[in-house]
């Protein structure tokens, strides 16, 4: 995996936080403490995307199981 350093700026309080999650969940460093972070904000945006496309799912297509066909069918 291609891997590119970033500098990034935080008020003194994220800091401090992320030096806290370091140790207390053993990570190697600041960045994978980032790394984490950052997947679970993925994570949560997928969730929202998958939650909007399930409400376009056509519902009326869920009567099409009763057409009387059986798995045997196929």
């Amino acid at each position: 995996m291609y891997v590119e350093k970033l500098s990034v700026s935080l008020p003194s309080p994220l800091i401090q936080f992320i030096e806290v999650y370091r140790e207390a969940h053993q990570c190697r460093s600041r960045s994978q403490v980032l790394e984490t972070a950052l997947e679970l904000l993925r994570e949560r945006e997928l969730e929202k995307a998958y939650a909007k496309a399930s409400l376009e799912v056509d519902h009326d297509f869920d009567s099409t199981t009763g057409d009387g066909l059986s798995d045997e069918s196929w």
